[in-house]
């Protein structure tokens, strides 16, 4: 792992040559505003359903916002079990299953806001607290709003020694995440008070229980986060201090050690704390839709928080960016990429970085961190050799019919894993970073769904293909009725050593 001095030293190694035709250009999102939104699918109407199975028709409700309640298809039943029909929709690809106010995707315009704000603003004017107000709270803060808000959360970045303890008796090569998700479940079991399964169901109805929850989260995951980050390099992380803003404090727990005179370099706070903001919230991905789903059945927040700690842990969500810097160093060179393209191509490669579940446009997140790593962060720490080639590959992927038309273009995976590379992160803890902001945005869909009038425990249905009914038999008169078998699992030298002590005698 990269030492601090790396992340500050090779001033002199600065960007070179004349930059190519600036592919995310080319393909401006930037679209006229307007005041008013466009009516979702049309808007309120209703819809004439005939079932050609029995000839009888329906008329169905459709929203203002475009929606039909699921509950209006089960008076549509032709027979048989008697049960009404459902909708299949695996992976939920065009269901909803919230109402929200807290952000808005436009995939095919590649637009994002926070509460009505587009990313862009808030990327170049404001700061992650602030942001991280808006997107729980739902307005930017006053002077005074931002003060209480922030001596709130920096109040709540120190962990207790439990936890330290917790995290120390990790294995020293434990995956940062695995630490991370280790770390909050952690705590909680140190607040009974705000425990549902101890302090009765109706516990977050308190405003000040819900708050007290959020800041803390806010303020010790962090903290939690630079623990998990010195587990491999051996050295301790520096107490928090409470002065900093909040991704300057971050980087002095990761930098800090016993020095307390020590201070973060303001452009890279600044760099860290934009990337923070761009990963703030980003509506019902997998992750938050864990959180909703978790916190349906009453537990506790932070245990839901884990559980969708864990969600992004994988390398279709959070786990993508890590991806792409494997996939990157796997290409090499530049003259590498040709052969890879062909590879995706005939589907013997993966293109990690590329496409989206919602956009199909650029990401709007992605040309801010490819601005981010440019100016400020590339010039400051020096440019990674691998830069040239994710360069090289995004413009061979955007001059491609075959990527273009299948509207495959960078996306915010592609390029924060390389400003991460560039400030001396390993690929292992670069979830951790996206983990970090997007607790804000777990936070605030937890806190909705408590006042939500439609929140109730989530429990999709099921298309059973199973066999219908079977009679059991004893022992003595079954067959191999199929192949679905336990894998064979051979055992280890270890175990085999063990049991020749065991049975030699």
């Amino acid at each position: 792992m990269d030492s601090a001095p790396s992340r500050l030293a090779v001033l002199s190694r600065q960007m070179t040559g004349t930059a190519s035709e600036d592919a995310v250009a080319r393909n401006n999102t930037a679209q006229q505003e307007v005041e008013e939104r466009p009516a979702p699918g049309g808007g309120r109407g209703t819809l004439t359903v005939v079932d050609n199975r029995t000839g009888k028709k329906y008329t169905i409700e459709i929203s203002e916002g475009g929606t039909i309640n699921a509950q209006s298809l089960k008076q549509i039943k032709a027979g048989g079990d008697g049960v009404g029909l459902r909708v299949y929709d695996p992976g939920y690809l065009n269901t909803c299953a919230v109402i929200s106010r807290i952000s808005f995707i436009d995939g095919e315009r590649g637009i994002l806001r926070y509460r009505g704000y587009p990313i862009e603003e808030l990327a170049a004017k404001s700061n992650h607290l602030e942001t991280a107000y808006l997107v729980l709270y739902g307005s930017l803060p006053t002077q005074s709003q931002l003060s209480i808000f922030r001596e709130s959360v920096m109040r709540h970045t120190a962990l207790p020694t439990s936890v330290l303890a917790t995290v120390a008796a990790m294995p020293h090569d434990a995956h940062p995440m695995g630490v991370l998700m280790t770390g909050i479940c952690a705590l909680s079991t140190l607040h009974p008070e705000q425990n549902p399964a101890l302090a009765g169901q109706n516990v977050y109805k308190s405003r000040e229980i819900q708050d007290k929850q959020i800041v803390r989260l806010i303020g010790k995951v962090p903290a939690l986060a630079a623990l998990a980050y010195h587990k491999a390099t051996g050295r301790s992380a520096a107490p928090p201090n409470q002065r900093m803003d909040y991704a300057e404090n971050f980087l002095y727990m990761l930098d800090g050690a016993s020095n307390p005179a020590y201070r973060p370099n303001p452009r890279l706070s600044r760099a860290l704390d934009i990337m923070f903001i761009l990963h703030a919230e980003h509506e019902m991905n997998c992750s938050t839709a864990a959180v909703r789903h978790l916190g349906s059945s009453g537990v506790d927040v932070y245990t839901a928080v884990a559980g969708a700690v864990g969600a992004l842990y994988g390398p279709l969500h959070g786990g993508a960016n890590e991806a792409v810097l494997r996939m990157l160093a796997r290409i090499g060179t530049v003259e590498n990429i040709p052969a890879f393209i062909e590879g995706v191509k005939n589907r013997k490669e993966k293109l990690f970085g590329f496409g989206h579940r919602v956009y199909r446009n650029f990401d709007p997140r992605a040309k801010i961190i490819k601005d981010v790593a440019e100016k400020e962060v590339f010039p400051l720490v020096g440019i990674d050799p691998l830069i040239e080639v994710a360069k090289a590959l995004q413009d061979a992927a955007l001059a491609d019919e075959y990527f273009v038309s299948r509207k495959l273009y960078p996306n915010v995976d592609f390029y924060s894993g390389l400003v991460y590379r560039a400030l001396g992160f390993p690929p292992q803890f670069f979830t951790v970073l996206f983990a970090i902001p997007r607790i804000v945005g777990y936070c605030a869909h937890w806190r909705e769904s408590l006042t939500d009038p439609d929140t109730k425990i989530i429990r999709p249905q099921q298309d059973y293909k199973g066999v219908w009914l079977r009679h059991y038999a004893d022992m003595a008169y079954r067959h191999n009725e199929g192949t679905d078998t336990v894998a064979h699992l051979p055992t280890s030298n270890a175990y085999n050593r063990r049991v020749a002590g065991e049975n030699w005698q």
